[in-house]
C-alpha cells in the first residue's frame, strides 16, 4: 500500500533563513519534511504524478541558488547515525551533520573523513566529493563511501554499491547531476582517536601578506602525506562580535592536521612559526572530536556567494595578486582558502571525483550585503583571470550561488559518463 503523505505548499514567501545559506528565497510549491525513506518515496512521486521538479536539502549550507516552485524535500529530520566499531563503518541518514558523526565515531576510536564545519551535512558533502581535513592521508570521501540508499525518479529505493555505474557517478557528480534523493550512507571509517593540529595566525600589517604566502607555500610542498594543511585571508569586520584581537584586521592564518604525533608535528611546524610573530598560535596535540577548532567555521546563518579553483601547481605570483584583489585594497569582505592538495587525493577511486591530479584548491567565498551579487560576480572574475594559466576547473563542492554555470565543474569525459547515467535514472528530469 502506498504511504500517505502530508505533502503542502509552504509560506507564501519562505526565506532560506531557515537553512545556513540565506542569500536566496525559497517558494516551492509543495514542502515535505521527510522522517524517513517513505516519506520521500512518497514525496517523489507526488512530484512526478503532478509534473512538479523536485529539490532536496538538509542543512542548506550548499544551496546553489533560489529554490522556485516544485517540491522541497527537507531531509533534516532523517539525521539518525549508527556506528558499527567492529567494521569501522558508520550509517548515516540523509538530514545527519558531521559532528554528529564525529561524536558517535570518538568513543571507539574512530573518526569520517568529515569537512572542517561540523554543521555540514554527510550526504551533500559526499556527493560533491567530500574533500576533508584529512584529505591528503586518507583521500577524497566519496571514495569511502560503502553503499548508498538512493530514491529514484519512478520513486523505487536502490541500494547502490562500488562496481555500479550509478554508484561511481552519484559520488562526486550528485552535487550537479541530480539523480535522486540520497536516504541514506555508509561510509568507512578511519582508525584516528587524536591528532596535532590547530592554526597560526598571522597580523597582515605585522608580517609581509606575500612573503608569508611565498613561505606557506615552499613550506607545505616539502610535507609528507600525513599532513593536510591551508591558509586563509580575510579582512576581519570592526565588529562588537569580535575578540579585540581581530576587529578591522587582515589576518591570514595557516591551518594543520596531522596524523602523527606531537613531538614529529612541532619539528613539522617549526618553519612555519619562523615566518613571522603569530597573532595566534593554537597547534598542539587534540582529540579528534575537537578537530572542529582548527578552522573554526561560522555557526550562523549569513548570506554569502563563492566559488572554488583548482590549479595544477601554484604560481606563486599569480597566488599574491589573489591576496591583492581580495584584501584590504578589495573594498569589501572576501575570504579566501588555499588548500594544498596532492598525497592520497591523487589516487584513482570509485568516486567522479575530477582533477585529481590537481595540486591546490583556492576557495573564495563573499559574504553578500543589499548590494547582492554582482558586484562580488566581478570581483571574482578578476580572481579567476589571475589563476587562468594554472586553472584546471572548478570544485563542485565549494560552488555558492552559481551552479547554473556548469563549465569547469567536469572534465568532458567525466561529465559525459554523468549524463549517461542521468539519461537512465532521471529521463524525464525531475530532479532538474
Amino acid at each position: 500500500m502506498r504511504r500517505k503523505l502530508s505533502v503542502h505548499p509552504p509560506p507564501r514567501e519562505r526565506r532560506a533563513s531557515v537553512f545556513f545559506q540565506t542569500a536566496f528565497a525559497v517558494r516551492p510549491d509543495r514542502l515535505v519534511s521527510a522522517t524517513g525513506p517513505e516519506d520521500v518515496r512518497a514525496a517523489v512521486r507526488y512530484a512526478a504524478e503532478h509534473g512538479l521538479s523536485v529539490t532536496v536539502t538538509s542543512t542548506g549550507h550548499g544551496l546553489g541558488g533560489p529554490v522556485e516552485g516544485g517540491v522541497l524535500i527537507d531531509t533534516r529530520a532523517m539525521d539518525g547515525v549508527e556506528v558499527d566499531p567492529v567494521a569501522r563503518t558508520a550509517r548515516i541518514g540523509a538530514g545527519a551533520r558531521w559532528g554528529q558523526v564525529v561524536e558517535a565515531a570518538a568513543p571507539h576510536g574512530l573518526a569520517p573523513l568529515n569537512g572542517s564545519s561540523p554543521g555540514v551535512g554527510a550526504v551533500g558533502y559526499l556527493l560533491g566529493g567530500g574533500l576533508g581535513i584529512l584529505g591528503r592521508t586518507h583521500g577524497w570521501a566519496a571514495d569511502r563511501v560503502r553503499a548508498v540508499d538512493l530514491v529514484t525518479a519512478d520513486g523505487a529505493v536502490r541500494r547502490l554499491v562500488p562496481g555500479d555505474a550509478a554508484f561511481g557517478a552519484l559520488l562526486g557528480g550528485g552535487a550537479v547531476h541530480r539523480f535522486g534523493v540520497v536516504t541514506e550512507v555508509t561510509v568507512d571509517l578511519v582508525p584516528v582517536a587524536r591528532l596535532y593540529g590547530g592554526s597560526i595566525a598571522f597580523d597582515g600589517a605585522a608580517v609581509d601578506p606575500a612573503g608569508l604566502l611565498r613561505g606557506y607555500v615552499r613550506w607545505a610542498e616539502g610535507l609528507p602525506a600525513a599532513l593536510t594543511s591551508s591558509l586563509a585571508a580575510l579582512v576581519h569586520p570592526d565588529a562588537p562580535a569580535l575578540p579585540p584581537r581581530l576587529r578591522g584586521r587582515y589576518v591570514l592564518s595557516v591551518r594543520v592536521a596531522f596524523t602523527g604525533d606531537a613531538v614529529e608535528g612541532e619539528r613539522l611546524v617549526a618553519p612555519l612559526r619562523a615566518l613571522g610573530p603569530a597573532l595566534s598560535d593554537s597547534l598542539r596535540e587534540l582529540p579528534y572530536s575537537e578537530s572542529p577548532s582548527i578552522h573554526a567555521d561560522p555557526d550562523f546563518p549569513h548570506a554569502y556567494w563563492g566559488d572554488g579553483i583548482l590549479l595544477d601547481t601554484a604560481d606563486v605570483d599569480a597566488l599574491v595578486e589573489v591576496l591583492r584583489l581580495t584584501g584590504p585594497e578589495a573594498g569589501r569582505m572576501a575570504v579566501v582558502q588555499l588548500n594544498h592538495l596532492g598525497g592520497a587525493l591523487a589516487a584513482e577511486g570509485p568516486a567522479s571525483v575530477p582533477y585529481r591530479e590537481a595540486g591546490w584548491l583556492v576557495r573564495a567565498l563573499y559574504p553578500l550585503d543589499e548590494a547582492g551579487a554582482a558586484p562580488v560576480r566581478e570581483l571574482h572574475a578578476r580572481v579567476e583571470a589571475a589563476l587562468a594559466p594554472r586553472t584546471l576547473g572548478r570544485a563542485v563542492n565549494f560552488v555558492f550561488g552559481d551552479r547554473e554555470r556548469t563549465e569547469g565543474l567536469y572534465d568532458p569525459e567525466t561529465a559525459k559518463r554523468l549524463a549517461a547515467v542521468k539519461s537512465e535514472l532521471d529521463p524525464a528530469n525531475l530532479f532538474g
